[in-house]
C-alpha cells in the first residue's frame, strides 16, 4: 500500500532563490549533495531542488521550473516488491535513486521507495464547540511562521485525463473521493486516509503541468501565520486564505518560484471505504466556498490592495 508522499524534486532556474522561498515556507533544512539542495518536513518529507540542466533529472513535462520527479513511498520491503511487480505489467519501470521508478501518462516520472517519514510528534490547538470543549484557560496560539508537518498532496494538469486515472486508479491502487466530470478526479492513495494525495485536472487549452504542491499544517491559525510571514518576506499570494467545500480544508496558495503554486492547508476530511464520491460541477462555488484573492496585507492584516499586474 502507497502511504503518501515521501519526496518531490524539482528542476529550477534559479536555485538561490528557491532556496530562499523553501526557507521562508519554513521547511528544516536537509543538506546539500552533488549539485542539489534539501529540505524537509517535520515528518521527514523531502523537497529536493536541482538546477533545470541536472543531466541526472527526468526529462521536464513542461518548461521552465517545475516538478521533475514524485516519489510515494510504501510501508515496507514486501510492500515494495509486489508494487514492483504489478507495475511491471503494466509499464517499463527504470531505476532511480530511491527505487524502481516509471513516468506516467503525463509525462512526469514518479518514483517509489519505502517511506522515509516519521511521526512529527505535532497536535491541532483543540477547539471548542457546543457540547465538546477541547480548550479551558488556554488561548489559540498566533503563529509568526509556518512549519509544514508533511507533504499532503499534488495538483497536476493533464490533458490525458483518462489514462491517467487508469494509471493511478487501476495501477497503483488509487482510490478515487471525488471527480469533476470529464473534468478531475480527486484521488487518495488508500481507503482510508485523507481526501486526496492527488488531483487530475484538465484546462480547455490542453494544458500538461503542475498546479500546485500542498504542505499540510496543523491547523487554521497556521495557514493564517503562514500566509502572512510569506506576504511580510514579499513572495505573491494567489488566493488565500479560503475554504474548499470539496475536502473541506482551509487553504492559502503562493506563487512558487521553483514551480506552480505552493498550498499550505489544515483540517481536511478523512475518509474509509464507506466515504461517498460524488460528481461536482466544476464552478467557483465549488473550489472555494469563500477565499480572499490576494492574500492579507502583512502589516494590517486586512484584504490586501488587488495587485494591478
Amino acid at each position: 500500500m502507497i502511504t503518501g508522499i515521501d519526496k518531490v524534486v524539482y528542476g529550477v532556474e534559479d536555485v538561490e532563490k528557491c532556496v530562499r522561498f523553501f526557507t521562508d515556507w519554513g521547511l528544516a533544512p536537509a543538506g546539500e549533495g552533488d549539485g542539489d539542495v534539501r529540505f524537509e518536513t517535520l515528518d521527514g518529507g523531502e523537497v529536493e531542488l536541482r538546477p533545470a540542466d541536472d543531466p541526472s533529472l527526468p526529462p521536464a513535462f513542461e518548461t521552465g521550473s517545475t516538478l521533475r520527479r514524485l516519489v510515494w513511498g510504501v510501508a515496507d520491503e514486501a510492500e515494495l516488491a509486489a508494487l514492483q511487480e504489478r507495475l511491471a505489467a503494466r509499464t517499463a519501470l527504470e531505476s532511480d535513486e530511491d527505487g524502481p521508478g516509471c513516468t506516467d501518462p503525463n509525462g512526469l516520472r514518479q518514483g517509489f521507495r519505502v517511506t522515509r517519514r516519521r511521526d512529527p510528534g505535532v497536535a491541532a490547538t483543540p477547539v471548542n464547540v457546543p457540547g465538546r470543549i477541547g480548550r479551558v484557560d488556554r488561548r489559540s496560539p498566533v503563529y509568526e511562521r509556518a512549519e509544514p508537518v508533511e507533504i499532503g498532496h499534488v495538483v497536476l494538469f493533464t490533458p490525458r485525463l483518462d489514462a491517467s486515472l487508469e494509471f493511478y486508479r487501476d495501477g497503483l491502487g488509487f482510490v478515487v473521493s471525488d471527480w469533476y466530470p470529464d473534468g478531475g478526479y480527486f484521488l487518495r492513495t488508500a481507503p482510508e486516509g485523507g481526501h486526496h494525495d492527488l488531483f487530475l485536472l484538465t484546462t480547455p487549452d490542453g494544458r500538461r503541468g503542475l498546479n500546485h504542491v500542498a504542505f499540510t499544517v496543523r491547523d487554521i491559525h497556521e495557514v493564517f501565520g503562514g500566509g502572512l510571514h510569506l506576504a511580510r518576506c514579499g513572495w505573491r499570494t494567489e488566493v488565500g486564505p479560503g475554504r474548499h467545500p470539496l475536502s473541506s480544508a482551509y487553504f492559502w496558495y503562493v506563487h512558487n518560484p521553483a514551480g506552480g503554486l505552493a498550498e499550505y492547508y489544515a483540517d481536511e476530511d478523512w475518509c474509509t471505504a464507506a466515504w461517498e464520491a460524488r460528481a461536482w460541477k466544476r464552478t467557483p462555488e465549488n473550489f472555494a466556498e469563500w477565499a480572499i484573492v490576494g492574500g492579507l496585507d502583512a502589516t494590517t492584516r486586512r484584504q490586501a490592495t488587488p495587485s494591478t499586474e
